[in-house]
C-alpha cells in the first residue's frame, strides 16, 4: 500500500494528515471550513485516494493560513505516499462537467512542481469561503506534492460549480495519474530514470 502521515505544526495551524494512495475514496476531514472539508472529501471520493485530515487554524483571523498549509502538508504527504513513482502512469487529464461549468485538469506527476491556473471566479465568496483560496490550495498542493498542474474552466457561471468542477477535476487527473501501468511495472516513467527532480 502506497501510504503517508505526517503532522506539521506552526503558530497559526496545527495539521495531521494521512493519505492512502490505493483506497476506496473514504475521508474523516475536519479543517473547521466546511465548504473546504466537502471540496476535500470530493479529493477523497474521486479520486478513490483515502484521505484523514484534521486542521485546527487561526480561523479567528481568517481561513487563508489553515486552507494553505492543509495544501502544503496534504502535498508533502502525497509526495511520500508516491514514493518512488516507479510503474505510475505519470500523465493523466480531464474535462471535468458541472452543470453549466467545464474546466479541463492536466497533471504530471513529474518531481517538477509547477501551477497553471486559469480560473476566474464571479464573486469574492461561495457562502463565507473566499474564492481567492481555491488558488492558494492547489498552489500550495502542486508545490509541495512535485506536480506541474494545469487548472483551467473553460466556462461557467456558478461559482460553486466552478470550484467543485477544479476540485473533482485534480480528483479525477490524479486517479489515473497514480495508478499503476502494468506494461511498466518495475520502472519509473522517464527517459532519465528517476522523476525525483
Amino acid at each position: 500500500m502506497r501510504t503517508a502521515s505526517l503532522s506539521r505544526k506552526t503558530r497559526e495551524t496545527d495539521i495531521s494528515v494521512e493519505v492512502t494512495l490505493d483506497g476506496t475514496g473514504q475521508s474523516t476531514i475536519s479543517t473547521g471550513v466546511g465548504f473546504f472539508d466537502h471540496m476535500l472529501d470530493q479529493i477523497a471520493r474521486h479520486s478513490l485516494i483515502d484521505l484523514t485530515i484534521s486542521a485546527k487554524g487561526d480561523l479567528h483571523i481568517d481561513d487563508h493560513h489553515t486552507v494553505e498549509d492543509v495544501g502544503i502538508a496534504l502535498g508533502q504527504a502525497f509526495r511520500q505516499a508516491i514514493g518512488d513513482m516507479k510503474g505510475i502512469t505519470r500523465y493523466a487529464d480531464v474535462h471535468l462537467p458541472m452543470d453549466e461549468t467545464l474546466t479541463r485538469v492536466a497533471i504530471d506527476i513529474s518531481g517538477r512542481s509547477f501551477l497553471v491556473f486559469r480560473t476566474r471566479f464571479h464573486t469574492d465568496q461561495i457562502g463565507r469561503f473566499d474564492t481567492q483560496l481555491v488558488r492558494e490550495f492547489f498552489q500550495a498542493f502542486a508545490m509541495n506534492a512535485g506536480l506541474t498542474l494545469h487548472v483551467e474552466t473553460l466556462y461557467g457561471d456558478n461559482d460553486h460549480h466552478i470550484a467543485e468542477s477544479c476540485f473533482k477535476g485534480l480528483a479525477r487527473a490524479l486517479r489515473a495519474a497514480v495508478a499503476i501501468d502494468p506494461r511498466q511495472s518495475d520502472r519509473v516513467p522517464s527517459t532519465k530514470g528517476t522523476l525525483s527532480a
